[in-house]
C-alpha cells in the first residue's frame, strides 16, 4: 500500500505480487473501479488472477482513500486518464492489462484510444462508451441534493445488485462506501460521464478488448454493449444474465474467470 503524490492531491493504490519466483517478469493488470466505491471493489477478482499476474489497483482521485479535490475541480477524461498512467509508472508497469468498471471502463476505453502503446489489453465491465446512453445518472444532482448521500446510496443498491447476488456483509460494505462519497465528487464525475462520447474513438483501438456486461443494468442496457461490440476491431463481448449494474463485485471471480480466458486465447 503506498500513495502516490501528484499536483492535484495523492492517490492510494496497492501492489498485489503473488506471482511464483519461476513466472519471469510476469505482466501486470491494473484495475480501475467506477463512482462512489473503491479499490476493494475487486477483491474477488485478486485470487483467480493472482498466480499469473501483478495485480495493481487504486482508488480513484476523489473516492477511497485517495485525495479529495477542492469543489469544482475539473473532472476530465484526459485527467482521469493521466491519473492512471500515473500509477501504472509508480508500479513500474511502462505495459499492462487493464480492467475498468463502470466509469473505470469508460477510461478503459479512452486509453486504448489515446494511449493504447501502454496496453497489452483492456477489459471494460459495465460500461459504456457514450455517456448519454447511460440512464438515471441525470437526476442524480437533484436526488442527493433533497435527500443526502446515504439515501442515493440505499436506492443505488437495488440498481448495482439483484436481492440476494451478494453477501449481507459485502451489501452493507458497499452501501456505506456510496453513503460516505463527496456528493461533489459524485455529481463530478458522473456530470463528465455523461458529456463522454468516444463512438468516433472506438474504430483506431488497436489493443484486444473485453466487454463483460450484465444483462438488467438500469444504466447501461446491452444494446449498448452490443454497439460498442461492433465498433471495436477486436473485441469479445459476454453477457452475464441474471446480474445488474455491480456485476464488478457481484460476479467478481466469475469475471475473473472470463479474462483469464480471454487473455490465454490471446497468448496473453
Amino acid at each position: 500500500m503506498a500513495m502516490l503524490a501528484t499536483a492535484d492531491g495523492a492517490l492510494y493504490y496497492e501492489i498485489i505480487d503473488l506471482t511464483p519466483p519461476w513466472r519471469a517478469a510476469p505482466a501486470t493488470v491494473l484495475f480501475h473501479h467506477g463512482v462512489a466505491t473503491n479499490a476493494d471493489i475487486w477483491s474477488d477478482w485478486l485470487a483467480p488472477l493472482a498466480g499469473r499476474y501483478r495485480l495493481v489497483r487504486f482508488d480513484t482521485r476523489g473516492l477511497g482513500r485517495s485525495s479529495r479535490p477542492a469543489d469544482g475541480f475539473a473532472w476530465t477524461m484526459a485527467g482521469m486518464a493521466a491519473d492512471l498512467l500515473a500509477v501504472a509508472d509508480a508500479a513500474d508497469a511502462a505495459r499492462f492489462h487493464l480492467v475498468g468498471e463502470s466509469l473505470g471502463g469508460t477510461v478503459a476505453l479512452y486509453l486504448a484510444a489515446h494511449h493504447g502503446a501502454r496496453l497489452l489489453s483492456a477489459t471494460g465491465v459495465s460500461c459504456a462508451h457514450k455517456g448519454g446512453s447511460i440512464e438515471r445518472v441525470r437526476e442524480w444532482r437533484a436526488f442527493i441534493s433533497e435527500n443526502g448521500m446515504a439515501a442515493w446510496s440505499a436506492e443505488m443498491m437495488a440498481h448495482r445488485f439483484r436481492p440476494g447476488a451478494i453477501a449481507q456483509p459485502v451489501h452493507a460494505w458497499f452501501e456505506a462506501e456510496q453513503a460516505a462519497a463527496s456528493p461533489a465528487v459524485t455529481i463530478g464525475l458522473a456530470q463528465m460521464l455523461i458529456g463522454t462520447d468516444l463512438t468516433a474513438d472506438l474504430a483506431d483501438v488497436a489493443v484486444p478488448m473485453l466487454l463483460l456486461a450484465p444483462d438488467a443494468s438500469p444504466f447501461v442496457p446491452p444494446t449498448v454493449t452490443a454497439a460498442m461490440h461492433a465498433l471495436l476491431p477486436d473485441s469479445e463481448m459476454q453477457i452475464f444474465a441474471g446480474a445488474r449494474h455491480g456485476l464488478a463485485c457481484s460476479h467478481g471471480a466469475a469475471c475473473a474467470a472470463k479474462l483469464l480466458e480471454f487473455l490465454a486465447a490471446r497468448g496473453l
